[in-house]
């Protein structure tokens, strides 16, 4: 059996390069989009260890959940990059700095 500290690593590991991608990214908002993504998946391998250590069935429903709104989130987020490409013609961050009224 893999002990929890194997499941905690690759969680640590997966947030840890969500979080650099984030960083080392600034400019395409796709790619920031994806990594929190992997950021979330990286949660939901913590709270499954840890569900499955403790015995307790609570921190998998909480991934379902977690799942579900991740599910609407990177939905609504891909509608909205449609949207700023078909007005602005780029998905660039920086060039996103302006709002019209």
């Amino acid at each position: 059996m893999i002990p929890l500290s194997h499941f905690l690593i690759v969680g640590g590991l997966l947030f840890a390069i969500s979080i650099a991608g984030i960083f080392l990214n600034r400019k395409n908002v796709l790619i920031i989009l994806m990594c929190i993504e992997l950021m979330l998946l990286a949660v939901n391998i913590n709270f499954i260890s840890f569900s499955h250590y403790l015995q307790d069935m609570a921190g998998q429903v909480f991934v379902f959940f977690i799942l579900t709104v991740a599910a609407a989130e990177a939905a609504i987020g891909l509608a909205i990059l449609v949207v700023l490409f078909r007005n602005r013609g780029t998905i660039n961050v920086e060039e996103l700095d302006e709002m019209k009224g």
